[in-house]
């Protein structure tokens, strides 16, 4: 059985769903060369934490927490070099990560077809995903259901390529050869469906122009020699 590393008490939730074996255990084969099981535990029980708020997510807590602590370690690894990405890294954030953020990631993604990598994230993550938000990206077809609001952390920005903030005054850190941007957005809290999806529209318009920037062909692409 695997022990948690020295320090870090075992989450009474993690016992009562006997989330971590399981999910250390197939996280560790795939990350076994890049981090040490001690690393891949610890990171583990740091994602536990963020999905749990909600009922609804705690339903899904392994394959959310599998899924979380993977996307960090793959986010790591890009920022230590020993991961390299093929597409663009966006990073979209807002302070709860409930609203703006969750809709511009999902938008990205949507239109990127894996033609960008995206995740959202938030300095005060918020305890679950705005209801008008979830029901105004369900009209279009985007399911946020499975969604939830996750912590900023260092690691995430520092395997980005382009960070934006979304017009609600949250920091970043700052590192060299990264682009930094800033939306303003109406902040959706509070809102009612109807009052949401001009900000959605609007996100959406920025999205895809972004994506355009993103995926245009470099001279080298355009070049016949």
């Amino acid at each position: 059985m695997t022990v948690p590393p020295a320090g870090l008490q075992r989450p009474r939730l993690l016992t009562d769903v006997a989330v971590p074996e399981r999910t250390v255990t197939g996280i560790a084969a795939r990350f076994a060369e890049t981090f040490s099981e001690q690393m891949i535990y610890r990171d583990v029980f740091e994602s536990c934490t963020a999905p749990r708020r909600t009922a609804t997510v705690t339903t899904h807590l392994t394959g959310l927490t599998r899924r979380f602590a993977t996307d960090r370690l793959t986010a790591l690894a890009h920022a230590e070099g020993a991961l390299v990405s093929d597409v663009p890294e966006v990073l979209f954030v807002c302070v709860h990560n409930a609203g703006r953020s969750q809709m511009a990631a999902a938008l990205l993604d949507h239109h990127a077809e894996g033609r960008v990598h995206v995740r959202s994230a938030g300095s005060a993550p918020a305890d679950q995903i705005n209801p008008a938000v979830r029901e105004v990206m369900a009209e279009i077809g985007l399911d946020l259901s499975r969604e939830f609001p996750k912590p900023l952390t260092d690691d995430v920005v520092r395997a980005a390529d382009v960070v934006i903030s979304m017009g609600c005054g949250d920091a970043c850190p700052v590192y060299p050869g990264k682009r930094y941007l800033d939306w303003e957005l109406t902040d959706p809290a509070g809102k009612t469906a109807e009052e949401v999806r001009p900000i959605r529209d609007d996100i959406d318009a920025r999205v895809r122009a972004l994506l355009a920037e993103l995926t245009a062909p470099t001279p080298a692409d355009n070049s016949t020699s």
